[in-house]
């Protein structure tokens, strides 16, 4: 990276960066109290906003959002007459899920080979990390250069929309010309990368009923309607053959157009095993970014160990459905819930719940705030020129941003390559990236206050 006072200042402040990493992955923050203590999430939004009270933001706020989470918000005022841009990142991470899989605790930040590994490390308090850089190296350079909003989400893994809705209920607090949501990736390690398009949500719970008890396996086997045996035969239900996803009425035949991603490259990200083929069809960033996907996160079902011979009364699962740019979620949902209900067997019972939702999101790539960011990107990468990917995740609030601002532009970058791991045991963040993508924001922030006062 060239030598500017802007990569040189954020070089400096990296050993600063990790000790404030090392602090917020601390945090325990899983927003969902059956699985860890709420005051971890509020600590881990106390942390946030004191940072932020820290770097001179003003108005620094906790709010209490319908979904029983607290968001952060800050503003920093720049020069009279400039634009305004929002900084998003979020403050909630994942589960751990099985922590004897982690090489060191999941939360204590831990360095090896060159990564920094801890829950939330890239997904996302990295990205709030990556915020604080960039604004700090403006400041010692010549100044933060517009007005500055800076959002954190306390509850985005789980989906529940709080943020969303304070955000229609006050749609001034957000307002801004540019927005800058920090929660995606490079498409590789090193290949500076724009999301330019998210797949939307669908969640819900099925649970099926057949009997008012469980039932001995040798004494009524054979005849009474096993729960978990029609539960298994419904989730079957939702793929073909080939693993492509099949929600009855729901399109599944589109193209992605844009950057490919190579079968090869794919199975060495995903860690796919030898001999193990791929689902779906078309490439993959077909089935990926431009395809519905369903995937089964979750069964209630008696463990192996301790398991009984017996009949199961109920079974019930948790279902993530992913769907493109062009597909209604909320319509997806119904389609999801009917396809559930017509292939449940043996006339059970069945109760499908809606548990979350969030719209699949499109950007307009050819914006001045794209071209400012291409020019960053291509400044703090010298000799790669910014690419647009799509992702297969869902950031909801992208799409509640869109359209309450429609004249913002609205830009997703952030530190969630493909060896960051997220979502996954063993998290990571390349402190490389990290430190290149904060020279990069800074860099945006210049070139578009520039182009603003450009264009008037």
């Amino acid at each position: 990276m060239p030598s500017t006072p802007i990569a040189e200042t954020v070089a400096a402040l990296m050993p600063r960066a990790k000790e404030e990493l090392t602090e917020l992955v601390a945090f325990r923050s899983v927003a969902d109290e059956e699985q860890f203590p709420r005051a971890e999430c509020e600590a881990a939004a106390d942390w946030v906003a004191d940072a932020l009270r820290g770097e001179g933001f003003q108005d620094v706020a906790l709010l209490d959002t319908p979904d029983g989470t607290r968001s952060v918000y800050g503003y920093l005022p720049g020069p009279e007459g400039a634009r305004t841009v929002l900084l998003y990142a979020h403050y909630d991470v994942q589960p751990p899920l099985d922590e004897a899989a982690w090489v060191t605790p999941p939360f204590a930040l831990t360095e090896r080979d060159g990564r920094w590994y801890g829950r939330g490390a890239a997904d996302c308090k990295g990205g709030f990390i990556m915020h604080l850089l960039a604004l700090r190296a403006l400041k010692a350079a010549d100044g933060v250069p517009v007005h500055v909003k800076v959002i954190a989400e306390g509850s985005e893994e789980r989906g529940t929309g709080g943020l969303e809705r304070y955000a229609e209920a006050h749609p001034e607090l957000l307002r801004s010309d540019a927005i800058v949501i920090g929660d995606t990736g490079n498409f590789r390690l090193g290949v500076p990368t724009v999301t330019a398009t998210l797949r939307g949500m669908a969640m819900a719970r099925l649970t099926v009923d057949t009997l008012a008890g469980n039932l001995h396996s040798g004494q009524f086997g054979g005849a009474a309607p096993d729960a978990l045996a029609a539960l298994i035969r419904v989730l079957d239900s939702l793929r073909d053959e080939d693993g492509s996803t099949t929600v009855e009425g729901l399109a599944n035949d589109a193209v992605w157009p844009g950057l490919q991603y190579p079968e090869e490259e794919f199975r060495k990200d995903a860690k796919v095993l030898d001999g193990v083929r791929l689902t779906g069809s078309g490439t993959v960033a077909d089935r990926i970014w431009a395809r519905p996907s369903v995937t089964v996160v979750g069964i209630d079902c008696p463990p192996v160990v301790g398991a009984t011979p017996s009949v199961q009364a109920s079974a019930r699962a948790q279902i993530s459905l992913r769907v493109p740019p062009g597909v209604d979620a909320a319509e997806a949902m119904k389609l999801l819930a009917a396809h559930l209900e017509r292939h449940v067997p043996w006339g059970a019972r069945v109760r499908v719940e809606q548990i979350g939702e969030g719209q699949p999101f499109s950007a307009d790539t050819s914006s001045p705030a794209y071209r400012a960011m291409a020019e960053a990107m291509a400044a703090a990468y010298p000799g790669e020129q910014m690419q647009e990917a799509g992702q297969g995740g869902s950031i909801p609030l992208t799409n509640t941003l869109g359209s309450l601002y429609p004249e913002a532009e609205i830009l997703l970058i952030g530190l969630s390559e493909p060896e960051a791991q997220i979502h996954a045991p063993n998290e990571s963040v390349s402190p490389e990236e990290l430190e290149r993508l904060a020279v990069t924001e800074a860099y945006f922030l210049q070139n578009y206050a520039r182009t603003a006062a450009a264009t008037g």
